[in-house]
């Protein structure tokens, strides 16, 4: 995915803490004792918590000032680790990007064909299942000044490897394997929209969700026509 930043170097290249924060409160520590995080665990800690901001409030919704003060720390602190709201978003959509990504490729364990299509459309379901905040992210328009993939991208990155599946399956069949990667947009398009539709709803369970999906982009490429025409009177 080359339009994705890859900001976890951090901006100024360190792991160190910025002056003035408050130092995070030791879990079940006697008296409220607080603890200093290191950088590391800091820059975790605002990535956990400016995921689930983004989630709930939107981008536009979401500030700087709200997310320091769920972590307990200053403002500055945002800004050392990010640069702003921006950068610590650019990190929350790469990360979930590379997530979702990983999931689908890694379920393309082979098989029949539609077994690898059933493959992936359950990583994709599974994935909105475990990582509800992260989807609600990724399909939300990013900000103009966004210089991070977006969720199109991401689609079109696992459309790559739906297509090398079709474009065998077409030419087993006969038909122009040229077309493959037009039809793996397709699938993979009705999956992630219908996956928006399923976060909402979560009835039926995603794996009847995926059995249905798999149901309709199997057999229609079953029944697909070497040169389909429009049955209507329509020009280019």
């Amino acid at each position: 995915m080359s339009q994705r930043l890859q900001h976890d170097g951090g901006v100024n290249g360190t792991n160190g803490d910025s002056t003035g924060h408050q130092p995070a409160r030791r879990a079940g520590g006697k008296g409220g004792g607080r603890v200093r995080m290191t950088g590391k665990q800091r820059r975790e800690q605002l990535l956990e918590i400016g995921r689930s901001v983004f989630a709930e409030r939107g981008y536009d919704g979401t500030s700087v000032e709200e997310i320091a003060e769920r972590a307990g720390v200053s403002k500055p602190v945002v800004y050392e680790h990010f640069g702003g709201k921006e950068g610590l978003y650019a990190v929350v959509v790469d990360r979930e990007m590379q997530l979702l990504l990983d999931m689908v490729t890694g379920a393309l364990t082979g098989g029949h064909s539609r077994e690898l299509l059933e493959q992936a459309a359950f990583a994709l379901m599974d994935y909105i299942d475990t990582s509800t905040d992260g989807f609600k992210i990724l399909v939300r328009d990013s900000p103009v000044t966004q210089a991070t993939g977006s969720f199109a991208s991401l689609i079109g990155d696992i459309a790559t490897q739906v297509e090398d599946i079709l474009g065998l399956e077409f030419k087993s069949r006969g038909f122009d394997a040229r077309l493959a990667p037009m039809y793996s947009q397709m699938l993979v398009g009705m999956v992630a929209l219908t996956g928006q539709w399923w976060l909402e709803v979560r009835k039926p369970g995603k794996a009847e969700v995926a059995a249905h999906l798999v149901n309709l982009a199997w057999h229609g490429l079953e029944g697909l026509e070497r040169h389909p025409k429009l049955v209507g009177d329509r020009k280019n």
